[in-house]
């Protein structure tokens, strides 16, 4: 890693001639190590997630030029989401174990890859395929940088977490603004090649050590000291990480990590039942926007909420995430119920129903990854970080599976 390499001499070293120049040049070096990997992680987060979002963006275009039965947007869903879920559930066996370097590296090329293929596809198999990629990235990108933040500053969770709502944000816009501006999805999907070179250039040449981080002045100084990145010179040495716990011990972090697992499971599940099972169902007529884009302005403006949300850990700390997963099931019965009985008067309130699910669903994420850093040992905490990425993907799997049926009998009775 560009940032990351050459070994640098840590000022703690016995060695009296390095006290000598400590007061002033290693304070600079600190504060623009910190502002290096805070914009890392943030760019990290916004290219790991762009692809996913734009394939779920793109639901209603990528196989419209293809003859199939169904609701399409479900095929591109459970594409985008059943090859995250292996990912994820292989995280905790020993995934998250591997070298970082070689899996962000195939985390970029299949986020390409997943570009090309969609854009040049003549095929529903063809373009699902690509749609997988988009999910394999997506999948081992977040069970990487996530289990990464175990070895930097609690503050860089915050920082990653605000990208990843970006990525949802500046996806779903960028979509919606090249398509209506004239581009066609396949134009609009080439135009988007540039997110996978700077997810690989954010995280070889921006990251820096965590050795090199301040402990004055942080309020997490602790995770200062802890070991410098896996890099590629040196991939399999960890010492005091996740590699050194026993099944016991990561059976009991697991049992622990219920308490933020399950709400944000709910989270998940109630909120991407309404993306997938009820947005297509909430149409108006009385509006100019045709259903296509009724439907790309609900994924703006859900993503819109999650933007803001995940970027808001500086100002709101929630600890108590059962509390959200209790609301997102409340916006999930509303927005059922008017898809059943018609009572909304106007697509105006929906979009704020959305803007607040969204709201919802990116507070639940922030502050479960938050509060686990929080509340774990710094050997426990790379596992637990890998093993509660498995959350978000499981909710939005069991909701995929419930929506589909639901959605064909809502059909049926309209």
């Amino acid at each position: 890693m560009g940032g990351c390499a050459g070994s640098r001499r840590r000022l703690s070293d016995s060695e009296g001639e390095e006290t000598v120049p400590e007061p002033r040049l290693p304070l600079l070096d600190h504060q623009g190590a910190h502002w290096k990997n805070a914009v890392g992680f943030w760019l990290l987060g916004l290219c790991n997630n762009f692809s996913y979002v734009v394939m779920l963006s793109a639901a209603h275009d990528i196989l419209s030029h293809e003859r199939t039965s169904g609701n399409q947007s479900h095929a591109v869903l459970l594409a985008d989401i059943l090859p995250t879920l292996v990912i994820k559930l292989l995280a905790p066996l020993g995934l998250h174990l591997l070298p970082y370097s070689p899996r962000v590296l195939v985390s970029g090329i299949c986020a390409a890859g997943s570009f090309v293929l969609v854009a040049f596809s003549h095929s529903v198999g063809t373009s699902l395929g690509g749609v997988v990629l988009a999910s394999i990235s997506s999948g081992l990108g977040e069970v990487t940088f996530l289990s990464l933040t175990a070895f930097y500053p609690r503050a860089v969770i915050s920082w990653w977490s605000s990208g990843t709502g970006g990525a949802g944000l500046l996806g779903a816009l960028s979509y919606l603004g090249l398509t209506q501006a004239g581009l066609s999805p396949q134009q609009t999907l080439l135009s988007m090649l540039g997110i996978p070179a700077l997810l690989l250039a954010s995280y070889f040449l921006l990251l820096t050590s965590p050795e090199a981080q301040d402990p004055g002045g942080e309020e997490e100084a602790e995770s200062s000291a802890r070991q410098p990145l896996i890099r590629t010179e040196a991939p399999e040495s960890k010492p005091g990480s996740s590699s050194s716990l026993s099944l016991r011990e990561r059976w009991t972090v697991f049992k622990g990590l219920l308490w933020y697992i399950v709400p944000l499971v709910v989270v998940y599940f109630a909120e991407y039942f309404i993306n997938q099972g009820l947005f297509e169902l909430l149409f108006f007529r009385n509006t100019s926007l045709s259903h296509a884009q009724q439907y790309r302005w609900y994924q703006m403006l859900y993503q819109a909420g999650v933007f803001a949300s995940r970027s808001s850990l500086r100002c709101c700390h929630i600890r108590f995430t059962w509390a959200l997963a209790l609301l997102q099931c409340l916006n999930l019965a509303f927005l059922l119920a008017d898809v059943w009985f018609g009572f909304l008067p106007s697509i105006y309130f929906v979009f704020l129903i959305i803007l607040y699910e969204g709201l919802l669903g990116g507070a639940a994420y922030v502050n479960t990854f938050h509060n686990i850093s929080l509340e774990t040992s710094d050997e426990h905490r790379e596992f637990a970080m890998a093993t509660t990425c498995i959350s978000d993907t499981l909710g939005i799997s069991l909701s995929g599976l419930l929506a589909l049926p639901l959605h064909d009998f809502l059909c049926q009775l309209s």
